[in-house]
């Protein structure tokens, strides 16, 4: 149950709002930006490996990355937990896993 008082947005850009250097707002759903395609979601925060779900990949098959404000690019780990209401994180990159290596 929500606080009394309390406002919650119904969606919220983070791409959008990390840009424009506001801190992001409460919200019911965040839009976030994978590769070129943007996604929402109805938490405030997940798992690498959830990200990577959401855009139809895997931690086998793909690395994460995050884009911070600022252009500083950064690993994301599967079990690292990314909050989408902290400030900095604009957005998000896979790569694929080079499976020649060996």
């Amino acid at each position: 149950m929500e606080p009394a008082g309390s406002e919650y947005f119904e969606e919220v850009d983070v791409e959008q709002y990390v840009k424009a250097g506001t801190p992001i707002p409460r919200a019911r759903r965040y839009r976030i930006r994978i590769d070129r395609d943007p996604f929402v979601v109805t938490v405030p925060s997940m798992t690498g490996r959830e990200i990577l779900a959401v855009a139809g990949k895997t931690p086998e098959q793909y690395l994460l990355r995050q884009r911070l404000r600022g252009g500083v690019v950064s690993p994301v780990e599967p079990d690292e937990v990314v909050s989408f209401v902290e400030p900095g994180v604009e957005r998000f990159m896979t790569l694929p896993k080079d499976t020649t290596e060996g």
